[in-house]
């Protein structure tokens, strides 16, 4: 949140790229982080997310995701928060939150359907099977798909080529754009995917669903 507030403050800054150090753009949430630090509350913690990609949605500036390796959950919800979402040819997607006894908060639900519509949304949320970039763009959730070792270079030519366009008719269409989404498939009412995620770590049956898939993931 303060990083997008630092953009924010700088008037010459008009597009920003968001990427993932290492082999993946974004593994999703560590689970065991939703405990938070002891002068934090469970539900205070699991409210994190969701505020860091509202922080990044309200960004005043263009943002560009450049999305390589994995993008799994929380990630994945990270991304539909940028304007514009740039993949490397070997990315790869998966929302395995129901595997994982939790449900898909963050404002992940609204962000996807405003992306991809509410019945391939059900379908990969409800099975959280994986799919490629390919599969992505024809659901159009991705604007580009490039070669993995031109991914960075095509993010920044992109980034480049919004700034140096005029300020005010980029960020009013960016604002018109998402005040006209906002009507559609808003993000206020998930204020409340944190009481849904607190709710699913203390659940017996959501525990034993987590204990399951990690073992599969193990074996």
């Amino acid at each position: 949140m303060p990083a997008a507030r630092w953009f924010d403050g700088r008037d010459g800054v008009k597009a920003v790229v968001v990427r993932g150090a290492g082999r993946s753009f974004s593994a999703g949430a560590d689970l065991t982080t939703f405990a938070g630090p002891r002068h934090v509350s469970p539900r205070d913690a699991a409210d994190l997310g969701r505020e860091m990609a509202d922080a990044v949605e309200a960004m005043r500036a263009v943002t560009i995701a450049a999305i390589h390796g994995w993008c799994v959950g929380g990630g994945l919800v990270l991304a539909a928060a940028c304007d514009l979402r740039v993949a490397a040819e070997d990315a790869r997607f998966s929302i395995p939150e129901i595997d994982l006894g939790v449900p898909l908060a963050w404002g992940g639900i609204p962000r996807l359907v405003r992306e991809i519509g509410p019945a391939r949304t059900k379908e990969l949320v409800l099975t959280g099977r994986r799919f490629d970039a390919p599969e992505a763009k024809a659901a159009g959730f991705l604007n580009r798909i490039v070669a993995a070792e031109n991914l960075e270079a095509e993010a920044q030519s992109l980034a480049r080529s919004l700034a140096a366009k005029a300020s005010h008719p980029l960020f009013a269409t960016k604002r018109h754009v998402n005040a006209v989404t906002a009507q559609m498939v808003g993000t206020a009412r998930s204020w409340s995917d944190a009481d849904g995620l607190v709710t699913s770590l203390t659940d017996p049956e959501c525990a034993e669903a987590r204990k399951r898939y990690l073992a599969s993931r193990r074996s």
